[in-house]
């Protein structure tokens, strides 16, 4: 049998939300034992979201429920550290050193561990206390200023930094890992929620920095293109993207549409005339592509090697689209609460050797007795004593 990447390895999983857990995720997917520490106490608001997000963030994990509010319940979970090789966290700034569970507190208890902080705005600072979500970091970041129309407010966006943390995350453990196999030292990482989603926009703050413009929201339009939008097709809310940035492609789209009179208008003659007559420019190709499926359009785009692609909706991504279901984007598991529900296979990068091996999300405590019996020794007398007390809770 096969030996999973991170066999072996333990994580101790104090996260909430989404950044925190899908860092842990990508370790459990790849072979990590991850204990994810809750209570009824203190419950992952993740667990009663109306879209089951839980169960998509929380694969393969194990999870107890204990009550670390208590001084036997920290005093366990202190214990269990001592077992294990990470601990990850994604509390407000100086959370953990409340609970007792600072990284001073967790390096004397094991010299080797490898500490993950992945708040808003890191562990130091005048703001590194400050509690939030992704929903306030992607605004925070400046991304909700650059994204949408010109003429209205973005609106609500979505926890864009949720979703490209983890990766920073991730690599930053396997990193520390690589360290400790060299040297035999833990570390602390002490990760900024905020600075990583910064890096997402530098060519907007350099540009700022040198030229003091500041960006704003343009649409779907692009400087150095045109045409460049999303336009309608055929059937309901049905949209392909384009995107032409030299005088070859336009020539090259102008044969796809049939070369009608308007494409040679001095107007739509070179990029900077394009530009100049965008919204123009982008009513009659809308005209064009409303007649044709949005996958003619990309079909027919693509074969005369301009940049296209569908816009796809969930349906699309989850039933359709056959280029993830040729690697095997999406897997089907079974849930004793969610019954048969859907998640993406592992990690996005294959390899040759080694094959993820995705299991279910966990429900509060189910792995209770093996923790706390096989992994931490307790006896059943002082198991079923923890529950009556309250700490296993």
């Amino acid at each position: 049998m096969k030996r999973k990447l991170l066999e072996g390895i333990r994580v101790i999983d104090f996260t909430r939300y989404i950044a925190g857990p899908l860092t842990t995720k990508h370790l459990s997917d790849l072979g990590a034992e991850v204990i994810r520490i809750e209570s009824k106490r203190a419950l992952d608001p993740q667990r009663n979201a109306p879209t089951a997000s839980f169960n998509q963030y929380n694969t393969g994990k194990l999870s107890i429920s204990l009550n670390v509010a208590t001084a036997k319940g920290l005093e366990l979970a202190k214990r269990l550290i001592v077992q294990s090789d990470i601990v990850v966290e994604n509390f407000a700034g100086g959370s953990m050193e409340k609970m007792g569970l600072g990284y001073e507190v967790l390096k004397d208890l094991k010299q080797d561990i490898i500490v993950l902080s992945c708040c808003m705005q890191g562990q130091t600072g005048p703001l590194a206390k400050h509690p939030g979500l992704g929903f306030q970091l992607t605004a925070l970041v400046g991304i909700n200023n650059i994204l949408g129309w010109p003429d209205r407010e973005m609106g609500w966006l979505g926890a864009y930094t949720d979703f490209v943390v983890p990766l920073f995350g991730s690599i930053s453990i396997m990193a520390a890992l690589e360290y400790r196999h060299r040297t035999g030292k833990g570390m602390y990482l002490d990760l900024s929620q905020f600075e990583v989603g910064l890096q997402f926009i530098a060519p907007l703050i350099l540009e700022y920095a040198v030229n003091k413009h500041i960006a704003s929201r343009i649409g779907n339009k692009y400087p150095n293109a045109a045409p460049h939008n999303a336009y309608r097709c055929l059937g309901e809310d049905r949209w392909c993207a384009i995107s032409v940035f030299t005088d070859e492609e336009w020539k090259s789209f102008c044969t796809v549409i049939g070369n009608p009179t308007w494409t040679t208008d001095p107007r739509f003659a070179t990029l900077l005339a394009r530009k100049e007559n965008e919204d123009e420019l982008d009513t009659l190709i809308n005209e064009w592509t409303s007649r044709h499926s949005a996958e003619e359009v990309m079909k027919m785009m693509q074969e005369a090697e301009i940049a296209a692609g569908v816009v796809e909706t969930g349906e699309d991504l989850l039933d359709k689209d056959l280029q993830l279901k040729h690697r095997g984007t999406f897997i089907e598991l079974e849930h004793p609460e969610a019954k048969r529900y859907r998640t993406q296979s592992g990690p996005r990068f294959l390899l040759s050797k080694y094959k993820y091996e995705v299991k279910r999300a966990p429900l509060l405590g189910e792995h209770n007795e093996y923790v706390f019996k096989k992994i931490l020794g307790l006896q059943d007398s002082e198991y079923d004593q923890l529950i009556k007390d309250g700490i296993i809770y």
